[in-house]
């Protein structure tokens, strides 16, 4: 039986969750969403996002953009959610966003203004 915090050998796993001189987390996902690549947003096109900081996430697959304030997160918002598992996010010296995704036909997506007439 497999159980939360118990090696296979039935030892335990680790020293807990907290302990002196232990950093808690700024922040975390409960469930988890598998974060993997991430960026700070510095770019012009999309200037009421400067300063986020934008997560792939495998699982459920999404674009995570995280408000920042100092060093204090202060909101999140997911894009994309039907976009498949996001591995990667960069910037592009253009100041769009690229995301790689994480399956048998992976692509690459760009992440452009919605243009308006």
């Amino acid at each position: 039986v497999i159980t939360y915090g118990v090696d296979y050998s039935g030892a335990r796993i680790g020293e807990g969750q907290a302990k002196p001189g232990m950093e808690q987390p700024v922040y975390y996902w409960d469930p988890v969403i598998a974060p993997s690549g991430a960026t700070f947003y510095t770019g012009d096109v999309f200037p009421e996002w400067r300063g986020s900081l934008f997560i792939g996430s495998l699982r459920p697959g999404a674009l995570v953009r995280l408000t920042m304030s100092g060093d204090k997160i202060t909101a999140e918002e997911r894009y994309l959610g039907d976009a498949g598992r996001i591995r990667d996010v960069a910037q592009g010296p253009d100041g769009l966003l690229y995301l790689l995704t994480d399956e048998a036909d992976g692509r690459i997506l760009k992440v452009e203004p919605v243009k308006t007439k």
